[in-house]
């Protein structure tokens, strides 16, 4: 059995499993797709939204990219956040780091990742902004560790500029943007900042338009 095949059977495993379990559990998440929630990830394979948060198939609508990244420029995440807020309604954004993340690790170094090195210029970035705080680190590994919590930090901050969230933000009041940083260590999440339609950001960023 090659490892294709393998996962198939899985897969036809885990169906009957939740048939077993919940006789109507297919016919219910077919009919509507309700998540509260928006999942801005990294691509990392140890790290699934729906396992390390105990969900189940259609809590969550997920994103996933190489170090969690929210970029002005990206079609594919602005869509998913246009659908998310606009039509999905969700209530929450999360967007989940993970300590020894390879991306900022990457991102640390001088080394020629060939096209990637494009991506990692937004972490870059944010070594950059923060230069002088982590100056004073002198463990790479704890400094790594600083640099994943910024980079959540600065990607929620990337969610409230863009005009999808500040339009339901004055129409809804909703969504709540949430910064995470979950460990592979141990399991836990840490939370690192939680940002509303309360909260004061930069006036140079914000859209003066009438919804």
């Amino acid at each position: 059995m090659d490892i294709i095949e393998k996962l198939l059977l899985e897969n036809k495993a885990w169906a009957a499993e939740r048939i077993t379990d919940d006789p109507g559990f297919f016919k219910r998440l077919s009919a509507l797709q309700q998540p509260e929630f928006l999942w801005i990830g990294c691509s990392d394979s140890r790290v699934s939204a729906n396992e390390i948060t105990g969900t189940q198939p259609g809590e969550i609508f997920v994103h996933r990219n190489v170090a969690n990244l929210v970029v002005n420029t990206d079609l594919n995440l602005l869509t998913v956040l246009e659908y998310a807020v606009r039509f999905l309604k969700v209530k929450h954004i999360i967007v989940c780091g993970h300590y020894g993340c390879g991306g900022v690790q990457a991102a640390m170094t001088r080394k020629d990742f060939g096209v990637i090195n494009k991506w990692l210029l937004n972490i870059k970035d944010i070594i950059r902004m923060h230069k002088e705080e982590l100056l004073e680190i002198k463990d790479e590994s704890q400094k790594s560790n600083r640099i994943v919590e910024l980079n959540v930090f600065e990607q929620v901050l990337n969610l409230s500029k863009t005009s999808i969230i500040q339009e339901f933000w004055r129409k809804e009041k909703r969504p709540v943007l949430h910064g995470w940083v979950y460990g592979l260590n141990d399991g836990l999440i840490k939370p690192i900042c939680k940002v509303d339609n309360k909260s004061k950001i930069d006036e140079v960023f914000e859209f003066d338009v009438d919804y």
